[in-house]
């Protein structure tokens, strides 16, 4: 598992989304780095870091992030997950409640159907479907292809009960104009006993880039308690 270490302070780990890397953090990573120190590292099967399996699950990601931290000798740690990251981040807050300080996650979903994903999102992946049952793997970049995107296909498989083990507060953030629905990432808020929305205007999936000032320093308020929710 490839992973960059920036600045020093509380330790802040960050996990990006299907078929990024850490590059994903490039508008993050230089203001976070001012007050944390950032963790970041390439998920399973994308960047720098590879991996040879037929299958993978945001469980096996989740329990990535918490071996890493355990590498790295971090006992707790906060959380930034963006996309798949975002699962991620909610799997580990779950799976790992005491290894999590506060949590963001934004443009995340706990099921992979038109009930989280909004219609025209949902008939693409379903085309792109289709077309990958012809498709020959020729190659290992082929399979791996497929591989991530199988994972958002048939996951995540979250019960709306899960997120109530979450313990740590929570900020859990959509873009207005997201490919996940506004009522989808409502209903991960109204499940997780101490958290806040940020329902971003103007705003597709891409939060921290397309408004990266304003996520920087409202998510860095939210980590330092001077966070104002309207």
């Amino acid at each position: 598992m490839y992973c960059e270490i920036y600045g020093s302070g509380k330790p802040l780990l960050m996990i990006h989304g299907n078929g990024g890397s850490i590059k994903s953090f490039e508008n993050n990573i230089g203001f976070f780095s001012k007050r944390y120190k950032v963790i970041v590292a390439d998920s399973r099967s994308q960047g720098k870091s590879r991996d040879q399996s037929d299958s993978i699950s945001f469980e096996m990601m989740s329990d990535d992030e918490a071996a890493l931290l355990d590498s790295l000798h971090i006992k707790k740690a906060y959380v930034i997950g963006w996309s798949d990251g975002g699962i991620s981040a909610l799997l580990l807050a779950i799976r790992y409640p005491n290894k999590v300080i506060k949590l963001v996650s934004s443009g995340a979903n706990l099921r992979p159907d038109s009930t989280a994903i909004i219609p025209a999102q949902w008939k693409k992946d379903n085309m792109v479907y289709e077309i990958l049952q012809t498709d020959l793997i020729r190659t290992f970049a082929d399979k791996n292809k497929r591989k991530l995107f199988m994972l958002d296909f048939l996951q995540p498989n979250i019960p709306n009960t899960a997120l109530y083990k979450i313990k740590c507060p929570s900020l859990i953030i959509g873009g207005d104009h997201d490919i996940i629905t506004i009522e989808h990432t409502a209903l991960i808020y109204e499940n997780i006993p101490r958290a806040y929305l940020w329902i971003v205007p103007d705003s597709g999936h891409r939060t921290m880039i397309e408004h990266k000032d304003e996520f920087n320093k409202r998510v860095d308020a939210f980590f330092s308690n001077s966070f104002n929710n309207r």
